[in-house]
């Protein structure tokens, strides 16, 4: 099992874009990771969700590279591949099983699809070396169903983003091709394999979906097809973070919107339109 996963590599079709490149020669798709796994950073992080945060923090591994190129990418140097080290899967085991010492509520895989096979083998190692808190998949969410597939049974879970309904802005903004179609399939294949969230007694997440959406200042119809299209094809009982977190960085300084954050009326126009499809279950920023 294990070389037919790393099999992936050679021709590669861990997201939705399909290159099949073959990294493990350095040959290069969108994403420009070959087969080595770098690590841009790992944390105990506070500042996620409640029932992911909790009282001590999520265990967050950051992956270099990006399966998409946000303009307004807030880790833009852990996403362009500017800041990293290589590890190895003996040394990703390693930091999994010291944030877990470290009291972290889980493992947050942040930005992970582009290296699934070599985190599924350190997972493995991780836990027969007594890893035991929950793992989860914290993604842009422009999957393929392979990788989805493959993460069956090893992912607790699953954290995507809900970006577009736009495809036209998501692929003047990010690079994403289809990204509406691709995102919708990935969201209910996840569903299906975790279900709904389930929080403990101690208000921490144990297994299921979490969804989560920026809305973008100028793009409120946008953030409006998004949760359409999860009411309708999901539910409107699922679980979402709604985000209005929206900051600029110096890329975007010319764009007519991006270059703002967002503003009270239209955050309210947005939560107004998430109220009015009937969505109860989740966390709003305020």
């Amino acid at each position: 099992m294990k070389n037919s996963i790393n099999d992936i590599y050679k021709k590669c079709t861990l997201c939705a874009r399909k290159c099949n490149v073959n990294r493990t020669k350095g040959e290069l798709g969108f994403c420009k990771a070959t087969a080595e796994v770098v690590v841009a950073s790992y944390m105990v992080h506070r500042f996620e969700e409640p029932p992911i945060s909790g009282k001590i923090g999520s265990g967050a591994i950051f992956f270099s590279y990006c399966t998409a190129r946000c303009s307004y990418c807030q880790n833009y140097n852990y996403s362009r591949g500017k800041h990293g080290k290589i590890v190895t899967t003996q040394r990703l085991t390693e930091i999994m099983l010291e944030l877990e010492r470290k009291g972290s509520h889980n493992i947050n895989l942040v930005t992970p699809t582009h290296y699934i096979p070599s985190i599924l083998e350190a997972l493995d190692m991780a836990k027969s070396g007594g890893l035991s808190i929950p793992i989860i998949y914290n993604t842009n969410g422009y999957e393929s169903e392979t990788a989805i597939d493959i993460l069956n049974g090893y992912v607790d879970i699953y954290m995507p983003d809900a970006k577009y309904s736009d495809d036209k802005l998501a692929k003047e903004q990010c690079g994403f091709i289809d990204y509406s179609k691709h995102n919708i399939i990935a969201l209910k294949k996840m569903h299906k394999q975790v279900g709904a969230l389930q929080i403990d007694n101690d208000a921490l997440a144990k297994k299921g979906l979490l969804i989560r959406h920026l809305v973008l200042p100028g793009y409120i119809d946008n953030t409006k097809g998004v949760l359409e299209q999860i009411s309708k094809e999901l539910s409107n009982e699922v679980y979402i973070s709604f985000m209005n977190q929206y900051s600029p960085i110096a890329q975007v300084k010319d764009h007519q919107n991006l270059k703002r954050r967002l503003s009270k009326k239209e955050y309210k126009k947005a939560k107004s339109h998430l109220e009015r499809l009937g969505f109860i279950n989740g966390w709003i920023q305020d």
